[in-house]
């Protein structure tokens, strides 16, 4: 029986190889961004445009450093990741709730697919000033735009994830006695999770951008605001503030989804 089965990395070498993936993968982070940074220079050097018009990144972390300093910068910031987090967390539920339902239920698929991809035909954008017509300028329409346009990503890759998991372990399962609750707590959640997590991620990236847009239509908090401010005050530089603001929060949340992925996915094919 032993010669039998297949030989398994030990678990503490098999969790150290996860690592040292995961480290290399973004070991050329720091150099893409020193390459960006010095591509950046270049293109304002050899245009020689004004600040208002293409700041360089000196001017820009000078003015990063006087937002820092007078706390409007993390006033804003602090508003986006509310927004964004908090209809993440909306979208999330309500994704993995449904899609659980839509992989279950094929003609309940059928019926909401249509009204599902003619949604995706309206832009956020469009529908934005209605929520806040709707319900208000504050925090709740914040909320509810950034679930609206990360809920898609996680539904579908939800129902595909469900649909992936091979019939043969459900049977096996279903002959072991697994009843509902234990088939999704032992079989349909850990094996669904690697799919999954690719919808987080995605969501994760898209809630910002439903943050900002909420604020761009009617906002005096967040980073949107803040890039309506200073438009209007032809500040350039603190455009920029909030543009590379925006990217590192959306890159710090890209990161968090990876690093909770290979928390959470300890598991990995026999080979």
């Amino acid at each position: 029986m032993q010669q039998t089965l297949p030989m398994r990395r030990s678990e503490p070498a098999r969790r150290g190889r996860r690592w040292l993936q995961l480290e290399l993968r973004w070991a050329g982070l720091p150099v893409t961004i020193l390459g960006l940074l010095a591509l950046w220079q270049l293109v304002v050097v050899a245009g020689g445009y004004r600040p208002f018009i293409l700041p360089g990144p000196a001017l820009v972390a000078e003015r990063f450093l006087q937002a820092a300093g007078s706390g409007i910068l993390w006033q804003h910031t602090s508003a986006t990741l509310v927004e964004a987090l908090g209809g993440f967390g909306i979208a999330l539920a309500l994704g993995l709730s449904v899609g659980y339902l839509l992989a279950k239920l094929p003609w309940l698929e059928r019926a909401l697919a249509p009204v599902l991809a003619a949604s995706q035909a309206i832009p956020v954008v469009a529908v934005a000033p209605l929520v806040i017509l709707w319900f208000g300028p504050g925090l709740r329409s914040k909320l509810l735009i950034a679930a609206l346009i990360t809920f898609l990503p996680i539904l579908i890759s939800t129902v595909v994830a469900i649909r992936s998991i091979p019939r043969e372990l459900r049977e096996m399962a279903l002959i072991s006695g697994a009843g509902r609750w234990q088939m999704l707590r032992f079989v349909e959640a850990p094996l669904s999770l690697p799919v999954l997590f690719g919808g987080v991620r995605t969501g994760l990236a898209l809630a910002t951008t439903g943050a900002v847009v909420g604020e761009f239509v009617a906002g005096r908090e967040g980073l949107g605001a803040m890039i309506n401010i200073a438009r209007g005050l032809f500040d350039t530089p603190l455009i920029f503030v909030a543009l590379l603001t925006l990217a590192t929060i959306t890159l710090g949340l890209y990161l968090a989804a990876n690093l909770l992925e290979r928390l959470l996915v300890t598991w990995e094919p026999i080979s």
